[in-house]
C-alpha cells in the first residue's frame, strides 16, 4: 500500500526517502514502503504488520479509507478488528512460486483471511497478484493464481460478479496507477485490463444505516493533545454530531462529543459507514474501553450474556459439540464465551430445520446454536460473565456479525438470531441523533 500511496501523492519524496534510509538502516530495506502504514517500533523491527493502520486515498470517483490489516496469524484478532469495519477487500498475494501455495494451502491465512471477511459482511473483494516481476511476467503463473483463488471466492460465498483479478508489481510500481512505463513493457503485451487504481475506482458503497440509532464500536482509545479523550471506529448506524451527549456501553457512563474527526478533518457531524474519529468530554477515560459501543441516551443497544445465532461451521477437525468453549469476536471486542446448546441444524439454502438438537456440528453445517458469556476467569466460576452491546442481524447488520475462535482457529460465523439474557438499563436524557495481505 505504500507504493500505491506514494504513485498518488499521498507520501511526499522527504517521507520516502527518510522510509527508505530508516529501513535500510534497520536491515529491512524491503520493508521500505511499508514503512508509511507500519509505524511502530515493533512492527518496523520485526518487519510484519502488527495492528490496523488507517489511511486513505482519492479516485476520480471513489474517496478510499484504507485500513491494513495484518496477515499474520498471531495478530488475527487485530485482523478480525478491522475486518469489521471494511465495506470491500483488497487481497494482495504473492506471485512467488511457493509463497502463494504457503497462504493458501489448508491451514494457510490466505484461505481464512478470506473466510473472515466474507462472515463480517464484505461481498467485494479485488485480489492484486503481485510480485509477478519475480516470476519473469508468466501470464500462465497468474492464470494459475486466479483460477484456484476464483474457484473458493466462489465457494466461501463471494459473487463471482463482484470479484476483481490485477497483476502488479509494488516494488517497480507497475500497474498500480498506470502500465506505461519500462518496467511494464512484458506485462503490457499479455494484459490489457484494469490498473488497480482502476478497480478501486469502481468499488461501490453499500447502503448504509443512516436512519438508525448510532452504534459507533469503539476499536481504539488515546489521549488528545487538547481536546479530551479520542475514540476511532467506523459508525454503524445513524449520525453523531459535535456536542452531542452520548451513552458508553457497558456501563453507567455518558460523555459529550467535542470534536469529529474524517480523515484529519473537522467535520460538524459523520454518518453511517464513515470511519471517524471523535473527541469525548465529561468522562472518566478509564470508563472507554476498545469494543465498547457509543450511542444514545434514549436509544441504548442491548447488553447481552446469552443469544442465539444461526452460524456456518468452517472446515475444521474437531466437531462442535454441546459445552464446547470458544472465543467470541464481535467487532473490536473478543469475550470467552460457551456453545451452551445446540439447538438444530439448518438447510445452507433455505435455512429449513433438518434436525433438532443434533449431538455435533461438522464442517460445512449450517446450524443454530445458543452461546453463553463466561467469566474472564476459568479459575473463579462464581463470578458472573460481563454483558456485551449486541443486536440480532434482523435489526442492524453491522452490530449482528459473529466469529467464532477455538485453539488460534476460526471455527464459524454466525449472525445473532435474537438474545435470551439481557440487561435492563435505564436511559438517561438526551438529544436522539445520529487491506489484506
Amino acid at each position: 500500500m505504500g507504493r500505491l500511496l506514494y504513485e498518488l501523492g499521498r507520501i511526499d519524496e522527504k517521507t520516502r526517502v527518510a522510509n527508505e534510509r530508516g529501513s535500510s538502516k534497520a536491515g529491512k530495506s524491503s520493508f521500505s514502503w511499508a514503512w508509511e502504514l507500519d509505524g511502530t517500533v515493533e512492527e518496523r523491527e520485526r518487519g510484519i504488520t502488527m495492528d490496523i493502520a488507517l489511511q486513505s486515498l482519492s479516485t476520480p470517483q471513489r474517496q478510499v479509507t484504507i485500513l491494513d490489516a495484518p496477515g499474520h496469524k498471531d495478530f488475527i484478532p487485530n485482523m478480525i478488528s478491522g475486518a469489521a469495519q471494511a465495506d470491500c477487500a483488497l487481497l494482495v498475494v504473492d506471485a512467488i512460486t511457493g509463497e502463494f501455495e504457503a497462504g493458501f494451502d489448508r491451514g494457510g491465512q490466505t484461505r481464512e483471511h478470506l473466510l473472515l471477511v466474507r462472515s463480517l459482511g464484505v461481498s467485494q473483494v479485488i485480489v492484486a497478484v503481485n510480485k509477478l516481476d519475480q516470476v519473469n511476467w508468466d501470464p500462465s503463473r497468474f492464470e494459475e493464481i486466479c483460477g484456484l483463488l476464483r474457484a473458493f471466492l466462489v465457494q466461501s460465498g463471494f459473487p463471482s460478479s463482484k470479484t476483481s483479478f490485477v497483476p502488479v508489481s509494488a516494488m517497480l510500481g507497475v500497474n498500480l496507477v498506470n502500465c506505461t512505463d519500462a518496467d511494464a513493457l512484458v506485462l503490457s503485451k499479455w494484459y490489457k485490463g484494469p490498473t488497480l487504481v482502476d478497480l478501486l475506482d469502481k468499488l461501490e458503497p453499500p447502503t448504509r444505516e443512516i436512519a438508525s440509532p448510532l452504534r459507533l464500536p469503539i476499536s481504539n482509545v488515546f489521549k488528545g493533545q487538547s481536546s479530551g479523550t479520542g475514540v476511532t471506529g467506523r459508525i454503524c448506524g445513524g449520525v453523531v454530531q459535535v456536542g452531542e451527549r452520548l451513552r458508553v456501553l457497558p456501563g453507567d457512563e455518558s460523555a459529550i462529543v467535542r470534536l469529529i474527526d474524517v480523515e484529519e478533518q473537522s467535520v460538524s457531524w459523520a454518518a453511517a459507514g464513515t470511519n471517524a474519529t471523535l473527541y469525548l468530554t465529561s468522562i472518566d477515560p478509564n470508563h472507554l474501553n476498545i469494543g465498547s459501543v457509543l450511542c444514545p441516551p434514549s436509544d441504548i443497544v442491548p447488553l447481552a450474556t446469552v443469544f442465539t445465532a444461526r452460524i456456518i461451521v468452517f472446515d475444521i477437525q474437531l466437531p462442535i459439540t454441546t459445552g464446547a468453549s470458544i472465543e467470541l469476536f464481535h467487532h473490536s471486542r473478543d469475550v470467552p464465551a460457551t456453545i451452551s446448546k445446540l439447538i438444530a441444524t439448518l438447510d445452507r439454502v433455505s435455512g429449513v430445520v433438518t434436525k433438532k438438537n443434533p449431538r455435533v456440528l461438522t464442517k460445512g453445517i449450517s446450524a443454530e446454536v445458543e452461546i453463553s458469556l463466561r467469566a474472564g476467569t476459568p479459575s473463579s466460576p462464581a463470578l458472573s460473565a460481563r454483558p456485551i452491546p449486541l443486536e440480532p442481524f434482523s435489526v442492524n447488520k453491522d452490530m449482528g456479525r459473529i466469529l467464532v475462535r477455538r485453539g488460534g482457529e476460526t471455527i464459524s460465523a454466525g449472525k445473532p438470531i435474537s438474545l435470551v439474557a439481557v440487561m435492563i438499563l435505564n436511559t438517561l436524557p438526551g438529544i436522539v441523533l445520529d487491506v489484506i495481505s
